[in-house]
């Protein structure tokens, strides 16, 4: 039987020694199993999946400046007189490279920039008396032509509005130059307004590769460039067309062997 306390069992409780607090290092049951769980999700994360350091790439500064504008065939000029608007009026640069206005009608402005061609507007009115300087405004812009042929990848006509292209820019238009081009010397053909064209010669290995970044011809207008192939890469052709062509498939090339005590 469970034994019956008197009634004086609240002063005996009263006269109990209090026992001491013992604190133990050890982590609760609960905080330990949080642990674990952190260290097991640490090391089952994939590497790919882990945030990737913030590195602060270098960035390459802008150009100081770009070359000046040159007027362009289909080119739309404004030409404004502020000391007599009567003289207003707006020109398109024709295929010959002139333009036409109500006072002079032959004055050459194709590849010449907006001031240039400002002076020989002026120049050609002081001829007709007219003493007045024109603001020459460039309304629109057509675009410039280049072609890229030979070793590149998708030959063919370019289009380009803006700063005319470099070699490197037009082979990279045309997609890349093959395996077998001859990458230190690429051709530029030039037609200007006379009959007679102009070759150049361009190292576009150096110009790409080898750190030589002023090799980078810039194009004119109307320009071809021509990738040609390496003199392996002719003789590689020719074969086909000439001998390969020709020659049976089931005809195998094979000199005998002759070798001593195999075949006499």
């Amino acid at each position: 039987m469970p034994k019956i306390l008197n009634n004086n069992w609240r002063s005996d409780m009263k006269n109990l020694p209090v026992p001491s607090v013992v604190r133990s290092n050890r982590a609760s049951p609960s905080t330990a199993l949080g642990l674990c769980l952190l260290a097991l999700a640490a090391c089952t994360t994939p590497p790919d999946q882990q945030t990737p350091p913030v590195v602060s790439l270098p960035q390459a500064p802008l150009a100081d400046s770009l070359p000046s504008y040159r007027l362009q065939v289909g080119d739309v000029l404004d030409l404004r007189f502020p000391e007599n608007n009567t003289l207003n009026e707006e020109v398109t640069v024709r295929p010959d490279g002139m333009i036409s206005t109500t006072l002079a009608s032959e004055i050459a402005v194709y590849g010449h920039s907006v001031p240039e061609a400002t002076e020989l507007i002026h120049q050609a009115y002081q001829q007709n008396h007219v003493v007045a300087l024109p603001n020459l405004i460039v309304r629109s812009f057509s675009p410039t032509r280049i072609y890229v042929g030979g070793e590149v990848v998708n030959p063919g006509e370019f289009l380009n509005i803006g700063p005319d292209l470099t070699v490197s820019q037009a082979i990279a238009r045309a997609g890349g130059i093959k395996n077998s081009a001859d990458y230190h010397d690429v051709l530029i053909l030039r037609k200007g307004a006379g009959k007679d064209s102009s070759v150049f010669s361009v190292d576009y290995y150096e110009a790409t590769q080898g750190g030589k970044a002023d090799l980078d011809a810039r194009l004119a207008p109307y320009d071809v460039v021509f990738v040609p192939r390496t003199g392996i890469a002719q003789v590689y052709v020719q074969f086909q067309q000439y001998i390969q062509q020709f020659v049976p498939d089931s005809f195998s090339l094979s000199l005998p062997l002759r070798t001593t005590g195999i075949i006499q």
